[in-house]
């Protein structure tokens, strides 16, 4: 008798090889694998989320064709490397830290600061921003709702990150520069400057983030993530009028839940 082999065995087989890439490609393995990278440094790409993070400024639509890369290669939108996160962590304490010494603050106060600037401003409102858009962009933009076309969750939150950077860096470390000399005179300069800062940065904010969701093939109509600069232009105009200063109020808000 000829050797056969069973088709039963070999469909087991399969199935069982089936199920154990399909187990790869879900979300719990994909957090798995992002945190547990996390906890080795040396299998980070810090030079890669460097790059990112000036691409972020010049040209951002570069950083959105890396994530095309991605999905090709390893079949997920979101980042599988957290050095950006790791970097932007780091700036985010060390900005802050400035901030606390150009509002002469305490250790203790600072610290407080710092807590409340990650824990709450980065991560609290941005766990916040990406579900909501994530809920958005799957309920309302997408063309052919289904399984295989749909907004991870985890690039949404990537996308916030991406477009919290730019943000981070303006109102945290550049306009350090001018706060004491011009930004908090009581005078037009002062809140012109200042406030032209939270333009800048805002709007940075807003068109990082509809870059993000545009990126993707299979949404419709993400133009309206651009929406909100008009009512930013509008309020800009606003504050200059009614002589607002958006940096003096950041100041004494910080000030006062670290008192």
């Amino acid at each position: 008798m000829l050797p056969t082999t069973s088709l039963n065995s070999l469909d087991h087989d399969n199935g069982s090889l089936n199920s154990r890439e399909a187990a790869r490609h879900t979300a719990g393995f994909k957090r798995y694998k992002y945190l547990r990278r996390l906890l080795h440094f040396r299998h980070m790409d810090f030079e890669f989320a460097l790059w990112q993070m000036l691409y972020l400024f010049t040209s951002p639509q570069k950083v959105y064709r890396n994530f095309h890369y991605r999905k090709q290669t390893k079949d997920q939108w979101a980042r599988d490397d957290p050095a950006f996160l790791v970097l932007l962590s780091i700036w985010l304490c060390v900005s802050t830290i400035g901030f606390g010494f150009v509002l002469g603050l305490g250790f203790v106060e600072m610290i407080k600061l710092l807590l409340w600037v990650i824990f709450i401003d980065c991560v609290g409102v941005g766990l916040l921003i990406a579900t909501f858009m994530w809920f958005i962009s799957n309920k309302y933009l997408t063309k052919h709702p289904n399984r295989d076309c749909d907004v991870e969750w985890g690039y949404a939150f990537d996308v916030h990150l991406n477009a919290f950077y730019p943000l981070l860096v303006i109102l945290h470390f550049i306009q350090l520069f001018f706060i004491h000399y011009v930004i908090l005179l009581n005078s037009f300069i002062g809140y012109f400057v200042g406030n032209t800062f939270w333009l800048t940065a805002i709007g940075y904010y807003i068109y990082v983030t509809f870059l993000g969701y545009s990126a993707l093939p299979f949404l419709k109509n993400t133009v309206i993530l651009l929406y909100p600069f008009a009512l930013l232009i509008l309020l800009y105009v606003v504050s200059l009028a009614m002589g607002w200063n958006f940096t003096k109020m950041l100041c004494v808000f910080y000030t006062y839940r670290v008192k």
